[in-house]
């Protein structure tokens, strides 16, 4: 098999690892395959110097195409990042505050310490609507319970982080915020009719999109309605005819984990790579999160680069479902990584857990109930 296929292959993972400095066998996986990017949790992270270095070192994987850095830094529960990097609320005060000017100051600030130290991806904002009190999953994390709040703030965020140099990526298409059950651990079902999740659901999705946002994450949840064999991740019917084609989003799309039981419950995590290139999305995301076993960390996502490596030999993923992947993957890339990624000739205190930041938080945590 031609090797570029598979170079061209690893563009489509943004993957992982259990180290604070890039592990052997990453760089053996790299070598084969190349990378599109990979995200970093906590155990990736020791102190902001550590994490600028980790992530210089991380470009030396790449080849012709840098890679995404990437992160899920949302404020409150979900932030990767501690102290002394700033520390912020959650964002559900930014949707009691109503402020689209202090949502804006947020992401912008936010996208400055991430950018110092080398991460040009966040996994935000949270578009999902906080309309089920009982969801166990989203909740603050969520910016309101209206749509136009949600869409508005959304919106503001968006246009702070990419402003700044960080690629936004708003989630979980096409909606986690009316769940019960916590798509980490079985496959939520969302109930409502397709208007009502056109009505309500997309709206803040269309209002980002509108923004020019990078990247939409899907959600592993089931819509009935609309698909009812394929949850959302793996549905050509809400990944391409809803939000590539209805919705028009040119972006990337890219996929939630797929080692989160909602999929791993029902398939491998090298057939859900396979199922959600073919639906449309553009990018797979394996983190290794919910899994002890630290041995089979590579071996996993290899096994998904050679699935998907296979795929397109067979015909199941067309060359030109490929081809699409790999130009918008590549037209993200050069929009946001071709400028100097670090902070140059600032020394990282001056940026990271600085006092004009720590005011920003501070103001948001005004509203904090």
């Amino acid at each position: 098999m031609p090797s570029s296929l598979r170079r061209q292959i690893g563009q489509l993972l943004v993957g992982s690892f259990r180290a604070t400095t890039i592990p052997a066998e990453l760089r053996a996986l790299a070598r084969e395959f190349g990378l599109g990017g990979v995200i970093l949790f906590g155990r990736n992270i020791e102190a902001p110097e550590q994490v600028a270095e980790l992530s210089h070192d991380v470009q030396a994987l790449g080849g012709e195409l840098p890679l995404w850095v990437s992160i899920d830094q949302e404020g409150g529960r979900v932030a990767r990042l501690e102290a002394p990097f700033t520390e912020w609320p959650p964002m559900a005060v930014l949707g009691r505050s109503g402020d689209a000017g202090l949502a804006s100051r947020f992401a912008a600030a936010l996208a400055a310490e991430l950018r110092a130290v080398g991460i040009t991806l966040d996994y935000a904002p949270v578009l999902d609507i906080h309309t089920n009190p009982s969801n166990p999953v989203i909740g603050d994390r969520a910016l309101a319970a209206d749509a136009a709040t949600v869409a508005r703030l959304g919106r503001a965020i968006v246009a702070g982080l990419q402003e700044n140099g960080v690629a936004a990526c708003g989630k979980h298409f096409p909606g986690h915020g009316d769940t019960s059950v916590d798509s980490h651990r079985e496959l939520p079902i969302v109930e409502h009719p397709p208007d009502r999740i056109r009505r309500v659901e997309c709206v803040p999705f269309r209002e980002a999109i509108e923004a020019d946002v990078a990247f939409i994450m899907t959600a592993h949840v089931l819509v009935p309605s609309i698909d009812d064999k394929a949850p959302a991740t793996l549905s050509r019917a809400i990944v391409h005819d809803l939000l590539r084609e209805e919705l028009g989003f040119g972006g990337v799309i890219l996929t939630d984990d797929l080692e989160m039981k909602a999929l791993s419950a029902s398939c491998t995590v090298a057939d859900a790579a396979v199922q959600a290139i073919s639906a449309g999305c553009d990018g797979v995301l394996i983190c290794r999160a919910l899994s002890a076993d630290r041995s089979r960390d590579i071996d996993v996502q290899a096994g998904a680069l050679e699935a998907l490596v296979h795929a397109v030999e067979d015909g199941r993923i067309p060359y030109t479902r490929l081809d699409d992947a790999l130009a918008r993957q590549r037209r993200a890339k050069e929009r946001f990584l071709t400028a100097p990624i670090a902070a140059v000739g600032r020394p990282l205190s001056q940026v990271v857990g600085c006092d004009a930041h720590a005011r920003i938080a501070e103001e948001m945590a005004r509203y904090l109930s």
